[in-house]
Order: structure tokens, then C-alpha cells, then sequence
């Protein structure tokens, strides 16, 4: 085998991450070292920890950061908690309905952020879903759910969990039937099996989702500026204040890379934490779990209806903000946030569709979202192939580096490639734009584009070429006909996830360049008309047909397979 082969597919996707985002990675580096905010001044100048030190003797700084790091644990807490049991149904659903049932985490996670806070606002407002049902039973309604650290934990948690819930499905159902056969046939109950079978088992896929989700939720901003109503501070929004309105990219470079820190550090101590409980993965002998008589009693007794509401609160906590969104979509209502269904209209929509409010935004998103995802693709199928056929010695080095952004706040990201957009006026805003975001997709398309390389039948490549197909008419007709489920597939979950990005987009987009998430998340934070609900129902509509769609051609229960 040409071991040259691996390394020259590699390239491209090589080559773009060094130029989008090690490059945006290295000036943030540069800027936090300045000694003085220089909007417009060189990148390199003499190094400087002032702002590094400011950072960590401000009490408020201190405590923000402090803030976002328990509203980061709180949320991986409840993503766990809530995503275990969902996780578990999946695992156990019979094979013919695990498809459809993954439409439940699978439509959530594809939909836009800020449509999904707005739900969540619908569900937690006083006039809202969960004070309209608890004053049917004569319960007096709640005014304060809103605008605290508990609705930023909600909303965040039903942002992330579906993240949670693939980790964790994942190693649930790997494992074998034989093992619980064997957990029965020695007298576990099914709360014991999952005690002492499916809990040690599932912890890589814990340990996965725990430093996921942390990371996603600590580098969030949008929930919290939406749901905190300016008493919630996070380090990404402190990061989006300081580079956009105070224009200090210096120190949103030092608070990008003290979150970046931080991230870090949870990843070594989370990893080396659970590792200590998997010691059997390194082949090294461990001691047998001893639970207590009580609490396997405990188990027995309270698991099963425990499990059950647990699923039943996290599928509610996914779906019905999507639900009260499209709902809103016809209430007659003067602004977005009022809950309570006053009366049926269809003005909303009539100005969306027929007076054409949102369309340049519109378009905006969708042109930009086609060309990432070309050129995603395009980066994608080589290393994909890299991965799957042509193994050489620096693969997993490269591997990690083009996973990289997942770990990596986007906002840092965002802050350096604003800076090199601001010193090479020459490159257009839509260009970076599109950089950025074949930056966000690249690691989910990666993965999706190298399952399906691998799931390719080989034989029928060596049987077009016994019969005379030199190698690039067996490409075109037998590997990429063969591959062709996969592309669409990572397509369509790319297109839907830079359509719906605001996180890193809000940094870049201009008064004539602004696409359509942004604008409604903008809107968001002073008064919104109704008409974002319109949009967001539409939004919501087309995830869930385009998932149908993909459904034709690949089992959504694979879509995330390892």
C-alpha cells in the first residue's frame, strides 16, 4: 500500500484548519498579550500579561468566571441526570421503531438555539405552560422562574443534552445481550443490571457527554443573555461585550483563552476522575463494586418509576418548547415573550411570507450555509477516506486536530478571525463567514462522511475494476453512487447546523450581512414581535421533513454511529 496516500488526502482539511483556525487561534493568542486595547494597531507587539492579570485580581471578573463554571456543572448534572433514561429507551427500543424515536433528540439538536430558548421562555413565563397547568389543580403561579440562574440552567440543559444522550447511546447499545443474560440468570433485578452492568459500561460514553456538554455549556451565551435577563453573567458573554460593544479585542483574547483554560482543566480532571473506574479499559484488574443491601432495596423499589419520570421530563424538556413555539406561530399577541394564548391569527405568517420582513436575512443564511457546506464536503470526503482506507503514522494526531473546535470555545475562534478581518480589509466579510463555519461543521461531517466510508462494500470496487474500470470511472460509478446516502446525510445535518449558528456568526455579520438567527437573537434581547415565531415554526418544520427525508435514505439511529 502507497502509505503516501493518506497524508495527501489529509491535506486539504489540514491545510484549512491551520488557515481558519489555528490562524484566528494564534492572533487571540497574540492580542491577549497586549499591554493596551489597539483596535486598530499591529497584532505583534511586546508581550504583556496586564490583562491576564487584571482578569484574575477583578472580584468581578473572579466571580463571573466562577458563575459560568457551576452553571456549566449544574447543566452537566442535569444533563446526565435526564439524559440517561432517554438514552436508555433508545438503547432498548426494538429496531424497527429506534429510528423514529431518535426524531426526538435529533430534531432538537438541529434546531436553532434561539428558537429553542424562546420556547423555553413560553414553558417557564408566568402566564406560561407550567403555571397554566399547576392552576388547573388551584396551584397560585410562580412569577420567578424567569430571568434567574435556574431558567439559564433549563434552557442550556435542553440545548446540550441531546449531546449527552449520543454519548451515552453510543455504549448502551454496544453492549451485549449476553451480559444481561447473564446479570438474570444470576438474580439481578433491573434496577441491579443497570447498577452493575449498564452504568460501569456506559462511563466512556459518561465521560464523553460530561466534557461535551461542560464545554458547550460554559462557552454559551445566547440562552443566558435570552433567559438571564441581565442578572446571569457568563464568560462568553463577557467575550462578546468586550469585543463587539467596548471594542477591547485584548481582552476578549484573555478571556477567550482563560475559558479555553478552564475547559481545558475540567477535561484532565473529569478524565483522570472516571478513568479510576475504568481501569479494566487499560486491562488493568479492578475491584468488584459492593453496594449496600438498603440501597439495592432502594433500587428495586423507586428505579423503575424514577426512570420513567425522569424520561418523561427530558423528552418534555425537548420537545415541548418546539411545541409552544409553533403554537405562539398563531397567537394573537403584540410581543413574542407573552405567553397565553389569546386568539388565533395568521398575521405572522402573512408578513413573513407575504410581506417579506426576514427574507434578505433569509437568503443571507441559506447562501451562506450551501457554500459551507460544499466546501466542507468537498475537505471532508478525502480525509474520510484518510481515515478509513489509507492508515499512516500521524493519523491520530490529525485526527484530534480536526476535532479540535469541539473543544475549543467558539468565540475565541470568532474574536481572532474578527481581528483578521479587520487587518486584511481585502478578504469580504461573506468570506469569513464561510470560513468559520466549515470550521464549525467540519468535525461532524468528518464523522458522518468516514462511518459511511467505512460501511462501503469493497468487493464491488474489485469487481469494477476486474472488469476493465480504471480507477477514477470506479470512483464515479461505484464509490461515490456507494457513498452517496452518506453525503446527503452529512449535507443536510451540516446545512441545518450552519443555517441555525449564532454563537461564533454574531461576531462577524454586518448591517448588510446578517443572517437570519442572528437577527431574530438580536431582536430577542429588545422586543420582539411575534413574527420570529412564525419563522421559528417554519424553521422547526423543514428540520423535521428534512429529517424524514434523510430517514428515506439512512437510519437516523446511525446517523451519529462511531
Amino acid at each position: 500500500m502507497k502509505r503516501w496516500i493518506g497524508p495527501v488526502l489529509s491535506f486539504p482539511v489540514t491545510a484549512w484548519l491551520l488557515l481558519a483556525f489555528a490562524a484566528p487561534m494564534i492572533v487571540v493568542v497574540l492580542l491577549s498579550l497586549h499591554e493596551y486595547p489597539s483596535p486598530f494597531g499591529p497584532v505583534i507587539q511586546s508581550p504583556s500579561l496586564v490583562q491576564f492579570v487584571k482578569i484574575l485580581t477583578d472580584p468581578f471578573y473572579l466571580s463571573v468566571i466562577a458563575e459560568t463554571v457551576l452553571l456549566g456543572l449544574a447543566v452537566t448534572a442535569i444533563s446526565a441526570l435526564l439524559g440517561y433514561p432517554l438514552a436508555y429507551w433508545l438503547a432498548r427500543m426494538p429496531s424497527k421503531w429506534r429510528a423514529l424515536s431518535f426524531a426526538v433528540i435529533l430534531i432538537p439538536l438541529l434546531t436553532n438555539v434561539v428558537v429553542r430558548s424562546l420556547g423555553i421562555m413560553l414553558l417557564l413565563s408566568p402566564q406560561g405552560l407550567i403555571n397554566t397547568f399547576t392552576g388547573w389543580f388551584g396551584i397560585p403561579p410562580v412569577e420567578t422562574m424567569l430571568f434567574n440562574h435556574g431558567a439559564v440552567i433549563i434552557a442550556l440543559a435542553q440545548v446540550f443534552m441531546p449531546f449527552m444522550v449520543l454519548a451515552l447511546y453510543d455504549n448502551l447499545q454496544n453492549t451485549s445481550p449476553r451480559i444481561h443474560e447473564a446479570a438474570e440468570s444470576l438474580g439481578a433485578s433491573p434496577g441491579m443490571r443497570f447498577l452493575t452492568v449498564d452504568f460501569p459500561m456506559s462511563l466512556p460514553g459518561l465521560r464523553s457527554g460530561v466534557i461535551v456538554v461542560f464545554l458547550m455549556a460554559t462557552t454559551s451565551y445566547v440562552s443566558a443573555t435570552l433567559l438571564g435577563g441581565g442578572k446571569v453573567w457568563t464568560m462568553g458573554m463577557l467575550v462578546l461585550n468586550e469585543a463587539i460593544s467596548n471594542l477591547n479585542a485584548t481582552m476578549a483574547s484573555a478571556l477567550s483563552l482563560v475559558m479555553t483554560t478552564v475547559g481545558l482543566g475540567f477535561i484532565a480532571l473529569a478524565t483522570l476522575w472516571l478513568n479510576r473506574f475504568m481501569r479494566w479499559r487499560q486491562g488493568v484488574p479492578s475491584s468488584p463494586w459492593t453496594i449496600p443491601a438498603w440501597v439495592a432495596t432502594l433500587v428495586d423499589t423507586v428505579g423503575a418509576p424514577l426512570r420513567y419520570l425522569l424520561l418523561f421530563c427530558s423528552i418534555g424538556l425537548l420537545i415541548l418548547p418546539l411545541v409552544l413555539v409553533m403554537v405562539q406561530s398563531f397567537n394573537d399577541v403584540p410581543l413574542a415573550t407573552a405567553a397565553g394564548f389569546k386568539g388565533f391569527t395568521l398575521e405572522w405568517y402573512r408578513r413573513v411570507l407575504i410581506e417579506g420582513d426576514y427574507t434578505s436575512n433569509f437568503v443571507v443564511s441559506v447562501k451562506l450555509a450551501l457554500v459551507a457546506v460544499a466546501i466542507a464536503v468537498a475537505l471532508a470526503m478525502p480525509a474520510a477516506f484518510a481515515l478509513a482506507r489509507y492508515p499512516f503514522r500521524m493519523r491520530p494526531l490529525l485526527l484530534a486536530f480536526w476535532m479540535l473546535p469541539l473543544s475549543l470555545p467558539g468565540v475565541a475562534i470568532a474574536v481572532g478571525m474578527l481581528k483578521l478581518l479587520q487587518v486584511y480589509l481585502i478578504i469580504p466579510p461573506f468570506a469569513g463567514l464561510v470560513s468559520i463555519h466549515v470550521v464549525v461543521i467540519l468535525p461532524f461531517i468528518i464523522t458522518l462522511l468516514t462511518t459511511s466510508a467505512m460501511s462501503l462494500d469493497r468487493s464491488l470496487e474489485e469487481a469494477a475494476a476486474s472488469l476493465g474500470a480504471n480507477k477514477m470511472r470506479c470512483f464515479l460509478l461505484v464509490t461515490l453512487p456507494g457513498m452517496a446516502p452518506g453525503i446527503f446525510a452529512a449535507s443536510l445535518v451540516g446545512f441545518l447546523m450552519s443555517f441555525g449558528e449564532v454563537t461564533v456568526t454574531s461576531f462577524l455579520t454586518t448591517a448588510r450581512l446578517t443572517t437570519l438567527p442572528v437577527r431574530i437573537y438580536s431582536e430577542a434581547t429588545f422586543a420582539l414581535e411575534p413574527t420570529a415565531h412564525a419563522i421559528s415554526a417554519l424553521l422547526i418544520v423543514v428540520t423535521t421533513v428534512a429529517l424524514a427525508l434523510l430517514g428515506k435514505f439512512v437510519r437516523l439511529d446511525r446517523l451519529y454511529s462511531r
